[in-house]
């Protein structure tokens, strides 16, 4: 299995570890500490030995912040994970605060004692958080502390080891492009920018530069690693040299010179010392990285990682990828679907669905030889109540089983070496009732209606979002998450800059991949995501049109529970649309399908709703 069940943290720990963290006030002359999620390379998703936020609070979720003073903590996170963190923590020792409303700095800015020194680990914050920070203590007349040390590994003692996963190289045929012409465009824009050196702190970056993958990080298959790319002589790659060997360490050296990872900050120190103007990325870049080319004489010259808008884009090769991991998943997941409607309500609980999702990826991934490297996050299978908890991870303690009348929603994901998968499905156990027919049929209207769009070059995901969110505000209701984020290509399932959010600014290119996942959620009681990623196309010609538009290829293939469609709710074309897609689905799977009787099941769920 690529994940576990078992419950890492327990509330009982966090007023003994508070406590040792406070201890070491007096010696770091500081009267508070921020312990972020984030790791020293800015990820999402980190390592065991990272788990800083985790270890000493209890709360596990993949954003939020703590903030422990000589009296009082508090834990800040979004409005994801609220009920996960009451349900996380010791409420006698941490009060719950909101990362987005009122985030650690404001916090500061208004309700801070007088004189607060703050200490902060300069490697697990950007240069923006840090001036925040300042601005806000100084409106309290406090000070910042860059901390030499982290204080929460001084009294982690049973921190795991970090990770040290062997690098591979990403083949030509996937990546598309050779590394050698990707550090050629790279250097090309750090040209543009009058900048004679560049920092990749993102090791997906890095990833993607030197074709290259890893397994240093749960799901996101990128060694942790940075580089430096000067105008001329090769790029300097700074990573443990355990993981190099054979293949991977011989077509790196012909590459790049490599050096371990405690020497990247010498070399910033260096070109700093030479006077060297170097692109760096503010929003990804540590603050102690900055600072250290700052304070020898260098120029830091701010802009976006110059990997990052590439990365997004896809080639032919990745996208032929996509397409090719996509039918290959659909394949599991259709399996899985299959076997789960057999099954007695009542018979299955939220463990044994996700290992038997799981297990039906890695089977099919043996038998069509594309095998499953790893899952691209941990599955969120919720039944009932649990469905209404966007990011919900079952363990040990919340397992439940999925009973007669509710509605079961998994959202899962395969890493594999062509592609990366994400893919949500709602369904119901027993008879559905029409409450949530009729949201879920709202849902799916939205997901309809981004698929079917069709927009200008320079659309942003800004500009779509509503379309998802339309027949749900007219039925009084919405949903807190985005619409849709971007999927890298054996990467992480998070990829930036695009989404379709009210955040989402980047216009949507040809050869992005984002996903569609429209929502519904309703406090212990249901929850509802049906969710596709989708392929941005070229612009096309629509006839009798005055100029060709971009649009959406899905690339997700499996059944969407016709039995929660209302066909009533739905317009003709929205009926078409979903006729037509489930066409598709039984045209591309059934023929991979080997079993009899899934394939009797599929040929059934992707009926036209006439035959409802």
């Amino acid at each position: 299995m690529f994940q576990s069940f078992r419950s890492s943290t327990s509330p009982d720990n966090g007023r003994a570890r508070i406590t040792a963290l406070r201890e070491r006030f007096e010696a770091m002359n500081v009267d508070a500490v921020l312990v972020p999620r984030a790791d020293e390379f800015q990820g999402e998703y980190v390592p065991a030995s990272a788990e800083r936020l985790a270890w000493l609070t209890g709360f596990t979720g993949s954003a939020g912040m703590a903030l422990v003073l000589r009296e009082r903590a508090l834990v800040f996170v979004d409005g994801r994970y609220t009920t996960q963190l009451a349900e996380q923590v010791d409420p006698a020792v941490f009060e719950a605060a909101n990362l987005i409303d009122e985030p650690p700095s404001c916090w500061i800015e208004t309700k801070a004692p007088a004189g607060l020194r703050l200490g902060i680990d300069p490697w697990l914050h950007t240069p923006r958080e840090v001036e925040r920070l300042r601005t806000a203590l100084e409106a309290v007349e406090g000070d910042l502390v860059l901390l030499d040390a982290n204080p929460v590994d001084a009294i982690w003692t049973d921190r795991p080891a970090a990770p040290a996963a062997a690098i591979v190289l990403q083949p030509d045929a996937n990546a598309g492009r050779s590394a050698a012409d990707k550090i050629a465009d790279m250097r090309e824009i750090v040209r543009d920018k009058k900048a004679q050196a560049c920092l990749f702190t993102d090791p997906s970056s890095v990833a993607w530069l030197l074709n290259i993958r890893g397994n240093d990080v749960p799901h996101t298959p990128h060694p942790l690693a940075r580089a430096i790319l000067p105008l001329e002589g090769k790029p300097t790659l700074f990573v443990e040299a355990l993981k190099l060997d054979g293949e991977a360490k011989d077509a790196l050296q012909a590459l790049v010179e490599i050096r371990e990872p405690g020497e990247f900050l010498i070399e910033v120190r260096e070109l700093g010392e030479q006077g060297r103007s170097v692109l760096a990325d503010p929003a990804l870049t540590p603050h102690a990285c900055i600072e250290a080319l700052r304070e020898n004489g260098g120029k830091l010259v701010e802009g976006t990682d110059p990997a990052r808008l590439p990365r997004a884009v896809k080639n032919e090769a990745e996208c032929d990828g996509a397409r090719s991991v996509h039918r290959q998943d659909g394949v599991a997941v259709t399996n899985f679907l299959a076997w789960l409607d057999r099954q007695e309500a009542g018979s299955v609980d939220e463990i044994t669905a996700a290992k038997r999702l799981e297990q039906s990826r890695s089977e099919i991934g043996r038998s069509m030889q594309m095998p499953l490297r790893d899952i691209s996050f941990d599955t969120i299978s919720g039944a009932g109540p649990h469905a209404a908890l966007p990011h919900y991870r079952v363990d040990e303690t919340s397992n439940r089983t999925l009973d007669a009348g509710e509605l079961y929603l998994v959202d899962s994901g395969g890493q594999y070496t062509a592609g990366t998968t994400d893919i949500t499905r709602t369904v119901a156990v027993g008879a559905p009732n029409r409450e949530t027919i009729a949201f879920f049929t709202r849902v799916l209207k939205g997901m309809i209606a981004i698929t079917r769009l069709r927009f200008p070059a320079g659309t942003r995901g800004v500009d779509i979002d509503a379309f998802a969110r339309t027949a749900l505000w007219q039925a009084g209701a919405d949903y807190a998450h985005g619409t849709g984020h971007g999927v890298g290509s054996y990467l992480s399932v998070h990829e930036g800059p695009q989404t379709i959010s009210r955040r989402g600014m980047q216009e949507l290119i040809p050869g992005m991949i984002v996903s569609n996942e429209p929502g519904y959620y309703r406090e212990g009681a249901f929850g509802i995501r049906i969710e596709n990623l989708l392929l941005v196309h070229e612009p096309r010609e629509i006839p009798g049109g005055d100029k060709p538009m971009l649009g959406f290829e899905t690339l997700t293939l499996a059944p969407i529970d016709r039995r929660l469609v209302d066909p009533d709710l739905l317009s003709e074309a929205e009926r078409a649309w979903l006729d037509a897609y489930h066409a598709r689905v039984q045209e591309e799977l059934a023929p991979l399908i080997d079993d009899e009787q899934t394939r009797a099941w599929l040929d059934r769920a992707t009926a036209p709703l006439s035959a409802s």
